[in-house]
């Protein structure tokens, strides 16, 4: 899909807006730019500009990120690390945006997922229930080693 190009101010404008949406990693915010049809020679002066004006924060965007998809989503610190690798987010930013997850909260929500994953598993063999759930908790990012110390409640 090719679209007539808009200029740097107006892509400006158009960016800021929707940075301040909610936050955006470089990579989202060069896509927007293609999709703008904004000449590839623009891109780097817009992306400053937006960062040097606060719109644009990829530690704030990684904080973000990984906060939310621990809370809503229940997804471990393994699939929150690739979600942000895939956005081309720095590894510091990745590091800092982890450390924000405590482990309390993190060990809390581990056993939840697992309980209740078991639970609904009532009708299966206790030992097909527990390789599904097993599964289900590695799908969701959480660490082999964790995963693997696991112990479910056989109460068949």
């Amino acid at each position: 899909m090719y679209k007539k190009s808009v200029s740097r101010e107006q892509a400006l404008q158009k960016l800021k807006h929707y940075c301040g949406y909610q936050e955006r990693c470089h990579s989202e915010v060069r896509d927007k730019l293609f999709q703008l049809g904004v000449f590839k020679k623009d891109h780097d002066q817009i992306i400053a500009t937006l960062i040097e004006e606060n719109y644009l924060n990829e530690e704030r965007f990684a904080i973000a990120f990984a906060g939310g998809k621990f809370r809503i989503k229940n997804w471990g610190r393994a699939r929150i690390t690739a979600e942000l690798k895939q956005r081309q987010v720095s590894d510091y930013c990745i590091r800092k945006a982890l450390k924000q997850i405590e482990d309390e909260d993190y060990l809390r929500s581990f056993h939840r997922i697992a309980e209740n994953k078991f639970e609904s598993l009532k009708g299966e063999p206790p030992m097909i229930r527990e390789k599904k759930t097993r599964e289900y908790l590695m799908r969701k990012g959480y660490e082999m080693d964790l995963v693997n110390s696991l112990k479910l409640r056989n109460r068949s």
